[in-house]
């Protein structure tokens, strides 16, 4: 597969890519054009709830919703990823239901139905990229792209998501869907 650059995709780290920041990682992209791009990690959860990051947010207390690393820029920024028909106010559209904000009233409009609670991802910092420097990194085999899906996005488990991706790649990609994170483990 080799989806073309724009929002809405997954950029999936080739096993070439040793920077620490993105090795193994998938980036939901949700922004590209001529200013450059944005996105954020999906698959690493840290340490911390969301509950942590927003205790002024009383709707939120008592759930053990982990946030995500989105990337090393601005690691101290929560954004947040919606599933939601409808547009929340001051987000920004990423692709099919998904938006991508900061805006708390969504968050807890989202989160009064028990049964929405699947439907957000806590990001603290994000992966940005100047104009043409994805672009480049394209060009030097630093990425797979494919394109993003909610249920990927949502309801799969995020440890295996980057070696899950590879093997949908054929076999020759499927060979280094296991290796370690660590290089050094080799």
């Amino acid at each position: 597969m080799d989806t073309p650059l724009g929002k809405g995709i997954f950029l999936v780290a080739s096993p070439s890519l040793r920077d620490p920041n993105f090795r193994q990682t998938v980036i939901l992209l949700c922004e590209h054009g001529p200013e450059g791009a944005l996105g954020v990690v999906v698959n690493r959860p840290m340490e911390i709830n969301i509950t942590e990051v927003l205790p002024q947010v009383p709707i939120l207390e008592g759930q053990h919703h982990k946030v995500f690393s989105g990337g090393p820029v601005q690691k101290n920024n929560l954004l947040i990823l919606y599933r939601t028909p409808e547009d929340p106010q001051d987000s920004h559209h990423v692709f099919n239901g998904v938006y991508l904000g900061g805006n708390m009233k969504a968050l807890e409009d989202l989160v009064q139905d028990p049964s929405s609670l699947g439907n957000f991802r806590a990001f603290m910092g994000y992966s940005g990229w100047a104009p043409g420097q994805l672009e480049n990194e394209m060009r030097t085999g630093s990425w797979l792209t494919v394109p993003a899906d909610s249920t990927t996005m949502f309801e799969k488990d995020h440890s295996h998501l980057w070696s899950t991706i590879l093997r949908s790649f054929g076999k020759d990609m499927a060979m280094y869907a296991d290796m370690p994170a660590d290089p050094n483990m080799n």
